[in-house]
């Protein structure tokens, strides 16, 4: 197995619009809540959540393309320009044939099928968009990002709710540790935010709905959680074999050394504190370390009543007393929750926290809940060395999925 390394970030978040200020963000315990702008949300049980500000698709990519995208690939799109030029790869010849594109969502185009079905009439001729279908399919904003750049390698997507893009990582890197890819532009994107995200979270209970103070609204291992909030954005990464990186002098963020992969087979939408530690469990092993080597963990961390108990169960049967020592963070605390992107946007906190050596803080935390009893890092940043880290993401349907990050030193 060949060593593969992270040379390429970009990211649309809540909190920022680009990886610098996303991490800047992150570091400044900055919320990315507030009331919804995008749609009359006033009847809705949670009328709040972690919306993209200042994004004008229009200035990144041409009007006409525009029109045959969702926003979810519109987001997709970006975060990959980003991270392409991070990377250094549009500025150096590359064999395109061995670069490939895995870009991930849980639910693809949900906007694109809410406009759709609001045009159609039952008994009525039917009238659609032709690009109705291809604007909606989830593996759509692969095949954009391979058009727009020539790569001809492995192209997909992974779809495992919130795990999705987690598990397109845990793909892009076998595939260069493999020998079958050179360079995997890897990542997730989502954009939820809209009457059928929210209202059908809304049915489920599972948002928070503490509308009086949106911002301390995601409350992650708070005794006083009552949900997630709802995030949109991308995060997509440039995974690159160790060699190839170094021919090109291309700067390293980390290196990715293990991957775990596991499902719950519990329930659709329950945690289980079991499937969560024998993901980790896997992740270790495949990174050949022991669990007294990690130093951070970014933590699912959904703030949800029984989500945070379990992955803190989980977190505790595998690291036994070294768990204590650990740091831990939720950045899901300021950008909320981003489903299928989660994974990717949580991967370049945790690499960003490896390459600087400073760990986020969790914010919102208000009252002490003695089943959630370890160091999750609240209110402020902290510097400490980080060796490796563990970034985890577990999808309904009972997805799990772990990624081991590296600290790269020259």
């Amino acid at each position: 197995m060949r060593r593969v390394v992270v040379t390429g970030l970009g990211a649309l978040t809540p909190i920022g619009l680009d990886a610098p200020s996303y991490w800047a963000n992150l570091l400044a315990g900055t919320s990315g809540a507030d009331f919804i702008q995008r749609f009359d949300a006033s009847q809705f049980r949670t009328r709040f959540a972690c919306e993209l500000k200042g994004f004008d698709p229009a200035a990144h990519i041409d009007r006409r393309e525009l029109r045959k995208m969702d926003p979810f690939t519109q987001y997709a799109i970006v975060a990959a320009d980003q991270a392409i030029a991070d990377a250094g790869l549009d500025k150096v010849a590359v064999d395109k044939d061995s670069v490939g594109v895995i870009l991930a969502s849980g639910i693809g185009g949900l906007q694109t099928f809410i406009e759709e079905m609001r045009g159609y009439t039952p008994g009525a001729p039917p009238r659609f968009n032709p690009f109705f279908i291809p604007k909606m399919i989830i593996d759509i904003a692969a095949g954009h990002i391979s058009i727009k750049y020539g790569y001809r390698g492995p192209n997909y997507a992974t779809v495992s709710a919130c795990a999705s893009s987690s598990h397109a990582l845990s793909d892009g890197y076998l595939l260069v540790a493999s020998g079958m890819a050179e360079v995997m532009i890897v990542g997730g994107s989502e954009a939820a935010i809209n009457e059928a995200g929210v209202g059908g979270f809304n049915a489920m209970r599972a948002l928070s709905e503490r509308n009086d103070d949106p911002k301390t609204a995601s409350r992650p291992f708070d005794k006083d959680r009552d949900g997630f909030v709802l995030g949109e954005g991308a995060g997509v990464l440039v995974l690159e074999a160790y060699e190839h990186a170094l021919r090109r002098g291309a700067r390293i963020y980390a290196e990715i050394v293990g991957a775990g992969l596991s499902a719950d087979a519990h329930h659709i939408t329950a945690p289980c504190a079991k499937g969560a530690a024998l993901v980790m469990r896997r992740a270790l092993r495949a990174a050949s370390i022991g669990p007294e080597e990690v130093d951070y963990i970014n933590v699912h961390g959904t703030s949800t009543p029984l989500g945070d108990i379990a992955e803190t169960q989980a977190i505790k049967e595998v690291f036994g007393e070294h768990a204590h020592r650990l740091n831990i963070s939720s950045t899901k605390s300021m950008i909320g929750h981003l489903l299928g992107a989660a994974g990717a946007v949580e991967a370049i906190a945790t690499i960003l926290s490896v390459y600087y050596q400073m760990v986020h803080p969790t914010l919102n935390h208000f009252t002490d809940d003695p089943e959630c009893d370890l160091n999750y890092t609240f209110h402020q940043p902290v510097a400490r060395e980080i060796r490796y880290a563990l970034s985890n993401s577990f999808g309904f349907g009972g997805h799990n999925a772990c990624i081991v990050f590296k600290r790269y030193v020259e």
